[in-house]
């Protein structure tokens, strides 16, 4: 054991030793470099040697040696002070990036904690104590968590609905009983009684030939687009329509935000467990309960692009099968859903019109031609000449009824085969000189638009020449006008010969002004 020692002792001393020699000469040597005593006795030792220039060069040696040693000196404090503010600022950093991941932890934590109170709240009149222990219970317990949430939502599934509108409305028409429509009127009487009560019950003034116009579209497409220049009643014409039929429209005011259908239907929100139903999804589920004629008026509908946030409803009312105008708004079904949105999708009533307002401004998109075919355009850009109109009251009419009358005007009133031949004829005349097509789609529309328009008391030329103005020379707008305008005064007299003298009166407007443009 005593060599042991003896030999523990002297490593253990050597170490030291070296220990203390480093931190011996270290201080030894900063002590030597900064030993003024010792470099006052060396210069006393030597300057009775000095001449004047020897003095001068000693002078100016010691201040260079001096400020090298100050430079040295300040560069290690700055390095130093560097150091220690990257080190807090690191420190600082980990610190705050801790306490951000501690703040989303407890985000979280609290969130689910939110979410299981909004779930007692929706489906219990309070929240007892047992509930609030079982919420805030440790975290020991989050496995049990899980199912426990499922539970909840169980029951807010039965004891909670969705759809708060759409319920309210299944309650209102739980006993629904039909009103007393009027029957006994035919599509002009229709037109006539209209225009008098915009004008006498709510001094409003409207042209027979936009009436007209107004009526035949219903007939043709579920969408009309009423445009012109602001103030000329564009708005007031379906909102009269619904007060005319005691059925008010719900007026919808588009904002340059949209771009997809939730804008109109709504969307679930997952958070809440409740689907955030606008008046939109209201007013067409509720159109599928009644035999009213009911209108949604989207307000500056352009302000906002058209084949964005109403996209889907524009594919849906092109299918030629009714009962298949259904749209998806939840992927499953709850038990206490809406009677009549069955596996979660909303049908698309045929009573329901969708008409918009649009002003061609700098505030406002262009529609685009996929719109423009599958709707039926009204230009109003002057207002109404005031005349006098018996007091007319409003009517109750069923959208059965109106409907039917549609039917009949279609078997009464054909397009006759000779205007058919015309039509043709222009079609092949467009397609050679500006290589722009009809399409069938506005031929199918004017077969129902036409006839309609007979029946509402105007002729087959004015009928024809509204949809032509509106559904294909519109179209050359968008064409270099300085190169067809020689074309365009050719298609002006070709009108003029194949329809007769200024008959096709809205065309020739439409393609002089495009004529003058350049």
């Amino acid at each position: 054991m005593s060599g042991f020692l003896e030999w523990f002792y002297a490593f253990i001393t050597t170490m030291v030793n070296g220990v203390w020699q480093i931190i011996s000469g270290l201080f030894g040597g900063l002590f030597k470099i900064f030993n003024v005593v010792d470099y006052f006795k060396q210069f006393g030792a030597y300057k009775g040697a000095f001449k004047f220039i020897d003095w001068l060069f000693a002078i100016l040696s010691f201040i260079l040696v001096m400020a090298i040693w100050g430079i040295i000196i300040y560069l290690i404090i700055l390095g130093i002070r560097k150091y220690i503010r990257f080190r807090k600022s690191r420190v600082g950093n980990e610190d705050l990036l801790e306490e951000v991941a501690n703040l989303h932890r407890d985000v979280l934590k609290l969130t689910k904690e939110k979410e299981r109170i909004l779930a007692l709240k929706i489906g219990q009149t309070s929240v007892s104590v047992d509930d609030l222990n079982a919420i805030f219970r440790s975290e020991d317990e989050e496995k049990g968590e899980g199912a426990a949430a499922s539970t909840d939502d169980e029951d807010s599934k039965e004891l909670a609905p969705r759809f708060s509108k759409l319920e309210a409305i299944d309650q209102k028409y739980q006993y629904y009983i039909p009103p007393v429509y009027r029957k006994d009127f035919t599509l002009e009487e229709l037109c006539r009684d209209f225009r008098n009560f915009a004008c006498s019950r709510m001094g409003l003034y409207y042209e027979e030939e936009v009436i007209r116009c107004f009526f035949a579209g219903l007939a043709s497409t579920k969408l009309i687009i009423l445009q012109g220049i602001s103030g000329t009643g564009k708005t007031s014409l379906p909102y009269a329509l619904g007060k005319f039929f005691e059925n008010d429209a719900t007026i919808v005011s588009v904002q340059p935000s949209w771009r997809d259908r939730t804008e109109l239907f709504g969307y679930f929100n997952e958070f809440s467990k409740k689907f955030n139903e606008t008046e939109v999804l209201r007013r067409i589920y509720e159109s599928n309960l009644n035999d009213d004629i009911n209108v949604i008026i989207l307000d500056e509908m352009n302000i906002a692009r058209v084949e964005y946030y109403f996209a889907e409803m524009l594919s849906i009312m092109e299918m030629p099968d009714s009962s298949e105008w259904t749209i998806e708004l939840v992927p499953s079904s709850w038990e206490n859903d809406p009677k009549h949105l069955a596996g979660g999708k909303l049908t698309i009533p045929k009573n329901t019109w969708y008409i918009g307002t649009a002003n061609n401004d700098d505030s406002t998109f262009s529609i685009s031609d996929k719109v423009y075919d599958r709707a039926l355009t009204i230009n109003i850009d002057t207002k109404g000449i005031a005349f006098d109109a018996p007091d007319t009251p409003p009517s109750k009419i069923a959208y059965s009824s109106v409907e039917a009358l549609y039917d009949k005007a279609v078997l009464e009133h054909p397009v006759e085969q000779v205007y058919l031949d015309m039509i043709e004829s222009l079609d092949l005349y467009v397609i050679k000189k500006f290589r722009v097509a009809f399409g069938n789609r506005i031929m199918k529309q004017l077969k129902t638009f036409v006839p309609v328009y007979v029946a509402c008391g105007g002729d087959v030329v004015s009928g024809i020449d509204h949809m032509l103005a509106t559904k294909v020379f519109r179209k050359f707008e968008s064409l270099n006008l300085s190169l067809i305008r020689d074309e365009l005064k050719g298609l002006i007299n070709y009108l003029n010969t194949l329809f007769g003298k200024d008959k096709m009166k809205s065309s020739i407007e439409l393609l002089e002004r495009l004529q003058r443009t350049y």
